[in-house]
């Protein structure tokens, strides 16, 4: 029953999702600083966007105001027209800079976009494969939870008809042996600390009373004689 207890509390505490479970916390953590940046680097790019938005229609605006003047025949110096059609011609090329710049602009959001919802669907990906893992692991904790409190049942059922001396001294040799106070003697071999007795050992436990305490002489575990001792 100690071998059984054992082995349920080692798999409690070494479950592959603990494992899966800690990167995948790791992994979040790193996606969670990428997204933070690349929202930065959008939020940056949108508002220069803007800008370069404003920049344009603001030209724009003023190449209309002054071709109207010209149109409707404000002008009638003949130097004020000239000096207003080369002006005309200089904000059709700051125009043309102006929207090469937006262009730029927009193609650099557009792939910082793309970025952050990439990391994005990487991090719902992350946080979905967190959860189903969780459930696997609550599902393993509460079969090892429960085989653990069935054996404790079993053992408190065992232990009522045992003499106080016996379970005091098996108490201390699981206290002292890692949890496994008796092992089994199976194949002439404890299962303890794996000791093999030899022919002389093995002929003095089988002359010995069937219900009288037998030790292991390497390991000091309570020895358990069953029809596989090898006797």
């Amino acid at each position: 029953m100690d071998s059984a207890v054992l082995q349920a509390r080692h798999q409690r505490t070494h479950l592959p999702e603990h494992a899966e479970l800690a990167a995948l916390a790791q992994t979040r953590t790193d996606l969670d600083n990428q997204v933070r940046d690349a929202r930065v680097a959008v939020e940056d790019l949108t508002a220069e966007q803007l800008k370069a938005d404003a920049d344009v229609e603001l030209v724009k605006a003023r190449r209309i105001r002054d071709q109207e003047r010209i149109d409707q025949g404000l002008i009638t110096n003949p130097k004020d027209l000239e000096r207003m059609q080369h002006e005309l011609v200089s904000l059709e090329r700051r125009i043309a800079v102006l929207e090469d710049e937006e262009l730029d602009v927009m193609e650099r959001l557009e792939q910082a976009q793309g970025l952050l919802d990439s990391l994005l669907a990487q991090l719902a990906a992350v946080d979905e494969r967190g959860r189903a893992l969780v459930a696997v692991r609550d599902e393993q904790l509460a079969r090892l939870d429960a085989a653990l409190a069935e054996s404790e049942r079993e053992r408190v059922l065992l232990v009522g008809d045992l003499p106080d001396e016996l379970i005091a001294l098996y108490d201390r040799l699981r206290e002292a042996k890692d949890g496994v106070g008796a092992a089994e003697l199976r194949a002439r071999q404890c299962a303890g600390c794996r000791l093999t007795l030899d022919n002389h050992e093995l002929a003095q436990i089988k002359a010995r009373p069937s219900d009288e305490v037998i030790r292991c002489e390497e390991c000091q575990r309570i020895l358990v004689r069953t029809s596989e001792s090898g006797l």
